[in-house]
């Protein structure tokens, strides 16, 4: 039996007035750093780069609602619950939204839950 992972995503995208290059390099140098003061409960803290691509249907690649899909991932239930309704129910730290004014249209923010399935190949019956 696989061990859960319970996840919070958070959708965030970056102010108008900066370059995706100067977007990445900020959250890496100096948000994420700071966030992770934070985050002793958290068992991963991961940041995902959007890169838009074209699509043979759709066309060229345009930019997207977001640029970044932060997860924050617990090994404990109660760990996970306690922060989601803290994030969803509480204004973050001063230094915190301070610095996200730095980086992002915090007008922008959502926050969702993951639940993960997953198949092994070799369970994919393939011929």
């Amino acid at each position: 039996m696989a061990d859960t992972i319970f996840k919070i995503l958070l959708f965030m995208k970056r102010r108008g007035d900066i370059s995706v290059a100067q977007f990445r390099d900020y959250y890496e140098n100096s948000h994420a750093p700071l966030c992770a003061r934070y985050s002793g409960q958290v068992s991963r803290y991961v940041r995902r780069y959007i890169t838009p691509q074209p699509h043979p249907e759709t066309g060229p690649a345009a930019e997207m609602a977001f640029d970044v899909i932060t997860e924050l991932w617990f090994d404990q239930e109660a760990t996970y619950l306690a922060t989601l309704d803290y994030i969803t129910t509480n204004i973050m730290p001063d230094n915190i939204i301070e610095d996200e004014m730095n980086l992002f249209d915090r007008n922008s923010f959502r926050i969702a839950t993951l639940t993960e399935c997953e198949t092994p190949i070799e369970d994919l019956g393939r011929s």
